[in-house]
């Protein structure tokens, strides 16, 4: 079979079949008598077996070496293969992130593409003083694609760069909370963690529905970080969480401040002070729990309380009667409740 032939059957040109010749891969079984190559079955199966190998991404000196050596073992050269794909598909994932950030913060000129990619490329900078520029830069006239700040955030340790991402998507409003809402269900609670802070500071009511919703996280963490911030928006979904930390002596201080805050509102105060006094008086936290939900009494009005500290003044606990009885002197007070 002459080589033009050979060319059609197996989809290779003639002028690739004569470099795989050249470079001693293939070797026409003989001669015409004319001079013309002639290519026997052996050498189509030869051919097609190179295009094969060539097809998993192999040089062509590779290919001589998997067809010719009789010691050769594909178990390396295929882990590599695989290596060098997996490689060269992140690198291709991670291009096309980039072309799409760049696409959504719609360019008007290439000046206005080489900002943002400049944006982006700080935005990923080893260095954090760079990241954070990055992050306050990208409120602006033309913005960086919110998706880039949510995965910025996601990744970040230090805690001011955090803080200036968290500026950022604040400014950025509601755009990134589908991708923060993806991150309160990632594996690692750093990042779990990194998703609700930035929640928190996006003001509305889209944001406060999504920090409702995470009351009920697995994470407790999350949870607790949720009803902190739902505390100062006047969300009395909160009050068992807060109610529960300040029992767990977990931001029990914060917890405190924010059922002050809620019980500006008499139906809640309500609630709050009906909750602490059942704990304190028929539950049974601990001494020391006891105690601190005692203290949080001081920041609830209304005349349940002040009948309930008068109660806990003559309790066994001497350090809850004590703190009872400060209490009631404060809000006997000019300016007390």
């Amino acid at each position: 079979m002459l080589i033009g032939e050979v060319s059609r059957r197996c989809g290779v040109s003639v002028r690739m079949l004569r470099h795989y010749e050249s470079l001693g891969l293939l070797r026409p079984t003989g001669r015409s008598g004319v001079g013309y190559r002639e290519y026997s079955g052996a050498d189509l199966r030869r051919i097609f077996h190179i295009e094969s190998l060539r097809s998993l991404g192999l040089s062509l000196r590779a290919v001589g070496r998997a067809l010719d050596d009789p010691a050769f073992t594909p178990t390396e050269l295929v882990d590599d293969l695989i290596r060098r794909t997996r490689e060269r598909i992140t690198a291709e994932q991670e291009l096309l992130t980039r072309l799409r950030r760049i696409d959504a913060a719609g360019p008007a000129d290439w000046q206005d593409v080489l900002q943002v990619v400049a944006l982006l490329r700080d935005l990923g900078s080893p260095r954090a003083d760079q990241r954070q520029r990055a992050a306050l830069a990208s409120v602006g006239e033309l913005p960086v694609p919110v998706e880039a700040l949510v995965t910025a955030a996601l990744d970040e340790s230090d805690p001011n760069v955090a803080g200036a991402l968290r500026w950022a998507l604040a400014h950025a409003g509601v755009d990134g909370l589908p991708l923060l809402a993806e991150g309160l269900d990632a594996p690692a609670p750093e990042v779990r963690e990194r998703a609700v802070r930035a929640i928190v500071e996006i003001p509305g009511g889209d944001a406060t529905a999504l920090l409702r919703d995470a009351l009920r996280h697995p994470d407790p963490a999350v949870g607790r970080y949720a009803a902190l911030a739902l505390g100062g928006r006047g969300e009395p979904a909160a009050v068992p969480t807060l109610i529960d930390m300040i029992v767990a002596e977990v931001n029990d201080v914060d917890a405190a401040d924010a059922l002050s805050a809620l019980a500006t509102d008499p139906a809640t105060a309500e609630r709050i002070a009906t909750r602490l006094i059942d704990l304190i008086t028929h539950g049974d936290p601990g001494a020391s729990a006891r105690s601190r939900l005692t203290q949080a009494l001081a920041g609830i009005p209304g005349d349940a309380t002040s009948r309930a500290l008068a109660g806990l003044t003559g309790d066994d606990d001497r350090v809850v009667a004590l703190t009872a009885s400060y209490l009631l002197t404060l809000r006997s007070a000019p300016d007390g409740r």
